[in-house]
């Protein structure tokens, strides 16, 4: 007499369970990738763009102070300073070294710093307006309220208040400048703040 004999089958294969789990596991893995090496590469644009921003306030801050020590009466005899206010300053100097004294102004325009230069033509030499040239040269200022020009007397010893507004530019002798730069202000790294402080060596205190 035979013997039927039962033979048990082994699934070895996965269901469509496991697969579904595993497929959402992998997913879950790509995405916390995908996700770190996105804020990763961001960082390194924020601090190269960060970066960047320093770079380029201390070449303005260079520039500056090359300019502010070296001014002194305009070419048609003008006071060195012709505006000193907490965000646009106005002065003398021979920046180019032709003898003639340009009109450079620094001014608050929006959310950027421009430089305005103004050569005299002419003669007798006059200071005309419309041939003056304006650049870019600081963007993404964050100052609000925070002045970007302060001026001191001959008094200031480090510690002593600036000038009030208006300021008398006959009592200026001392320009601190103070930029706070936010190239996102919804994102990080947080606002670069940076200060210099010129002083105006040519000028006179028996003036």
């Amino acid at each position: 007499m035979s013997k039927t004999r039962y033979y048990k089958k082994n699934n070895a294969g996965f269901s469509v369970i496991e697969i579904l789990v595993v497929i959402f596991i992998l997913t879950l893995i790509g995405i916390a990738v995908w996700t770190f090496q996105k804020n990763v590469f961001s960082l390194n644009s924020y601090i190269a763009s960060s970066l960047d921003a320093q770079q380029e306030a201390r070449k303005v801050f260079k520039a500056w102070s090359a300019e502010i020590r070296s001014m002194s009466p305009s070419s048609v005899g003008s006071y060195p300073i012709a505006e000193a206010s907490s965000t646009s300053f106005t002065f003398y100097s021979d920046i180019d070294n032709d003898g003639l004294k340009e009109r450079i102004r620094y001014f608050l325009d929006g959310n950027a710093v421009k430089k305005g230069v103004l050569k005299p033509t002419g003669n007798p030499l006059v200071y005309n307006s419309i041939n003056e040239t304006v650049a870019e040269v600081i963007r993404d200022m964050a100052n609000e309220a925070t002045p970007i020009f302060d001026y001191y007397d001959t008094n200031y010893d480090g510690t002593t208040a600036p000038l009030a507004q208006p300021v008398s530019a006959i009592a200026a002798r001392l320009v601190k400048i103070t930029l706070i730069i936010d190239k996102n202000s919804l994102r990080p790294p947080a606002p670069i703040t940076m200060t210099t402080q010129v002083s105006m060596r040519n000028l006179k205190d028996n003036l």
